[in-house]
């Protein structure tokens, strides 16, 4: 029985039973909150067949193009109407999609002058910002202040983004628009207990890296430390999360995120609460799992949707990181295993979550919760020295805590510990030999030195990547590879600028006349992060 069907039922009862009762809620209210449970749901119960047949038959060639359209009518109309459709050939569905929805376009047109790239970025926040949402409509989840996207085919707010976006806003004095932001993601903890991946429902699974804590202290730096304090319930909140099923590790290895790890330490690892295709990315998961079943049919489908979608977590979708080399000596996607891995870069960064949460207590008066949390944090410390720094490499790499060892991957995932300030002098002397050696390209650092056909592995270089690698060197004093970094990113972001008038999402920093590439959709521009790093590292240079 169709999922529609059932819902037409459910809604007749609602009407029938309310009628003859003559008693209680008013029938309206009563229907109009059965409309709001329906709209608030993720692609697959909202829409039913229909999503699944839109997908199955590529009526788009990006799968995230019909998870994101809006419903010009009540959805359960939508689905009644689809249920009774006798055309259902890609045209017959094409057109039933074009007259019930409004598809999503490039609402990121500007107008091209010869400003300096730096002026250009300026003009372009008021491009990728969004007023607060007024009203839920499809898969959007509402937010109460203005904010800013990505850019390209990233038409919402995501996480992890959002800081580095936010160094660009503070560079550029807008705090307002900063404070807006931090604000729409305590409203998400506190409405949903995590900040999801980004403000979609096919988002409620999963979340991102962790970096609500640094996006407060940004924010601290403008208005005071009394800004930790003020959201320090929701750093708490976003805490109890990452933690959830800590004490269901007795006979257990793992829950949820979080590890055991063999001398009895809790870390954390990337999952996602759902074991299905992502919508968003629906025909290609598919794909990837029947051909990783097919090829190790001791796996199953939902494990490999489980991994892509921890991997999605991560923000590393996807990278030789979460891989295992095929029969043929290659990395493939349909190998990943992401939730057997304990990542350098999240435990680093729920390390500075503690040390935060410890600091935000301080300033309260509360003090027997900041001894606790620095407690903890100086455990986690202890543990990522001890488990993720792999001598021989001379890097911080993660952790495979099934073969109580560290990958054979290196990443820029291991430069977080220098970030953070975990790593020893001596250990940040090997890093820095390791980056020059291994991951210093022409254009700035390559991602990993693997060339994948994966966006996270070479030859691409990405924004956050060069502002963490930069600011954790110069924590150790590694000035001279630092600028060497800051001058090859900023020159090649400039010169495709002058080229192109653009600002891409990630870069081809090997061969410089190439764009970048690999992943599952084209380069994007806009770029949220992109431009925050480039307008604080340029700010930074031109000051020294």
């Amino acid at each position: 029985m169709k999922k529609s069907f059932l819902f037409s039922i459910k809604y007749l009862l609602v009407i029938a039973l309310l009628v003859s009762c003559k008693i209680g809620p008013d029938p309206e209210q009563e229907l109009e909150k059965i409309e709001n449970e329906i709209e608030i749901l993720p692609p697959a119960e909202l829409y039913g067949d229909l999503f699944y047949d839109v997908q199955t038959m590529e009526i788009f060639p990006d799968s995230k193009t019909f998870v994101d359209v809006k419903p010009q009518y009540n959805v359960s109309l939508i689905r009644q109407r689809y249920n009774m459709l006798d055309d259902t050939t890609k045209n017959g569905i094409t057109d039933f999609v074009d007259q019930h929805f409004d598809l999503p376009g490039n609402d990121f047109e500007f107008e091209i002058d010869s400003s300096s790239i730096r002026t250009h970025i300026g003009k372009l926040w008021d491009v990728l910002k969004r007023p607060a949402d007024e009203e839920r409509s499809g898969t959007l989840i509402p937010l109460p202040e203005p904010y800013i996207v990505p850019g390209g085919r990233f038409r919402e707010i995501y996480y992890w983004d959002s800081y580095f976006t936010m160094l660009g806003l503070q560079e550029d004095s807008e705090i307002e628009t900063i404070e807006n932001m931090v604000d729409n993601f305590a409203f998400l903890i506190n409405e949903y207990g995590f900040i999801p991946n980004g403000n979609r429902t096919y988002y409620l699974g999963r979340s991102q890296p962790p970096f609500f804590a640094m996006m407060v202290k940004v924010l601290a730096e403008s208005k005071g430390e009394k800004v930790l304090a003020n959201y320090l319930p929701e750093l708490e909140r976003e805490y109890n999360f990452w933690m959830n099923g800590s004490l269901s590790l007795v006979d257990i290895t793992a829950s949820k995120r979080v590890v055991k790890m063999p001398d009895g330490e809790i870390l954390n690892r990337y999952w996602d609460d759902n074991n299905t295709p992502r919508p968003e990315s629906y025909r290609e998961d598919v794909k990837t799992a029947s051909e990783a079943v097919a090829q190790n049919p001791e796996l199953t489908k939902e494990q490999v949707y489980r991994n892509l979608r921890a991997g999605a977590e991560s923000g590393w979708d996807f990278s030789s990181r979460w891989l295992s080399k095929d029969a043929n000596g290659k990395f493939d996607l349909s190998t990943i295993y992401t939730t057997d891995i304990v990542p350098i870069d999240l435990n680093s960064l729920m390390y500075n979550l503690e040390m935060t949460i410890s600091e935000a207590a301080r300033i309260s008066g509360d003090n027997e919760k900041a001894e606790s949390f620095s407690q903890k944090a100086e455990s986690r410390k202890k543990a990522l020295l001890k488990y993720h720094w792999n001598q021989e490499n001379g890097f911080f790499m993660d952790y495979d805590f099934k073969k109580e060892q560290t990958t054979e991957q290196l990443s820029l995932a291991g430069v977080y510990p220098l970030f953070f300030k975990v790593a020893t002098q001596d250990q940040s002397e090997k890093i820095a030999e390791t980056i020059e050696q291994t991951f210093l390209k022409p254009g700035g650092l390559v991602s990993t030195p693997y060339h994948t056909g994966e966006q996270w592995d070479a030859p691409n270089g990405w924004a956050p990547l060069q502002w963490l690698s930069v600011k954790g060197l110069q924590n150790y004093g590694q000035n001279e590879l630092s600028a060497t970094i800051t001058s090859r990113w900023l020159k090649l972001n400039k010169d495709v600028y002058d080229r192109t008038f653009k600002m891409l999402e990630k870069y081809n920093v090997e061969d410089l006349s190439k764009e970048s590439g690999g992943g599952e959709y084209p380069t994007q521009d806009g770029f949220g992060w992109t431009n925050g790093v480039y307008q604080k590292l340029s700010s930074e240079a031109s000051l020294k």
